[in-house]
């Protein structure tokens, strides 16, 4: 089949079958929608190589993550995938491992298959690879690692906010000995949440024991091992405000160990609210970054500035995490 073959069916020219394909606002809907018709009945299916010759596009967007083995990224993709299909586009996605080198492989691999657009959804970012993409007049958003510029948008999320929901749904409780699990230190994102920690207690007046603080990597296992060590400290912890939810769930599995329960021992907080967390034991009380509202803010973002291509202006949107709570959560033991 051709589209000659489609043409002849839905009675258009090639023309217009061509406009369809590639999704342009030329074709009136009644007139698309008889042309995807006849796609589908002839069993069609375009020449993507040959699309993007024609078109100059590859009708591809690139969607860079950080860990595809913790739930909150395959979220993500699906999110942004689902919006991309309705819209037209394919989605090409790579996952970095949190590695700065893996990160480099993944931006010569967007350059190669020339995306029309990158959304960066990772914590590690270079200004070299901005350059890369930005000299080719490739858009590109971030999830708060960027900085509004020509092409480039960012996603910004207001941890202060998030943190401060946290700390103060603790204190309600009655808890004012509080840890906390951080990611690792080299990445922007994670010292942002763990200066929002030690923000929102400072303006809180609660001091922070330096015992309590330990450094994870957003697996199950670090957050497991770093509350081994708070576990340790000559005094125990009431809550702990863990910086993702693989790592309060590893959290939990470490309390657990010795011998302890929650929330009657020790309450704990989660970010993110992957769908897991409310099928824990006990179900997880956390913060939501909700991955649809990402997702669609970064994916408008890229095509608006496609569509527009050298008259995009940037954008910043900033989301709000809110408190998710569960049963991880309860008073402090008297």
């Amino acid at each position: 089949m051709n589209l000659e073959s489609v043409a002849r069916r839905a009675k258009v020219s090639t023309a217009t079958v061509s406009r369809t394909i590639n999704g342009s606002d030329k074709v009136s809907p009644a007139t698309a929608a008889r042309v995807r018709k006849a796609i589908e009945a002839l069993n069609f299916y375009p020449n993507t190589n040959a699309r993007a010759l024609g078109t100059g596009r590859s009708h591809m967007f690139g969607l860079i993550i950080s860990d595809i083995t913790n739930p909150f990224f395959p979220e993500l993709v699906k999110a942004f995938e689902d919006i991309a299909v309705e819209h037209g586009q394919e989605v090409l996605v790579t996952n970095t491992n949190y590695d700065p080198v893996r990160m480099e492989h993944c931006v010569r691999r967007m350059l190669q298959r020339k995306v029309d657009g990158v959304a960066i959804m990772t914590s590690e970012m270079d200004e070299a690879f901005l350059t890369s993409f930005s000299k080719r007049g490739i858009p590109m958003v971030f999830l708060d690692n960027g900085r509004p510029l020509k092409n480039v948008s960012n996603i910004v999320v207001d941890y202060k906010a998030g943190i401060d929901c946290a700390v103060q749904h603790l204190t309600d409780l009655g808890h004012r000995h509080i840890a906390f699990i951080g990611g690792p230190s080299r990445l922007a994102p994670a010292k942002a949440r763990t200066d929002a920690f030690l923000s929102s207690m400072a303006e809180h007046k609660i001091a922070v024991n330096p015992a309590w603080m330990r450094e994870g990597d957003y697996r199950v296992g670090g957050g497991h091992d770093a509350m081994l060590s708070i576990l340790a400290a000559k005094r125990r912890p009431t809550a702990v405000i863990a910086s993702n939810d693989l790592t309060a769930i590893g959290a939990i599995g470490a309390i657990h160990e010795r011998g302890l329960h929650v929330p009657g021992d020790l309450s704990i907080i989660g970010f993110d609210d992957i769908q897991l967390s409310a099928f824990t034991q006990p179900p997880l009380t956390t913060l939501r970054l909700p991955r649809d509202v990402v997702a669609t803010m970064a994916f408008h973002a890229l095509f608006q500035s496609y569509e527009k291509t050298k008259k995009a202006s940037p954008s910043e949107n900033v989301i709000h995490p809110f408190l998710v709570v569960r049963g991880s959560t309860g008073p402090v033991a008297r």
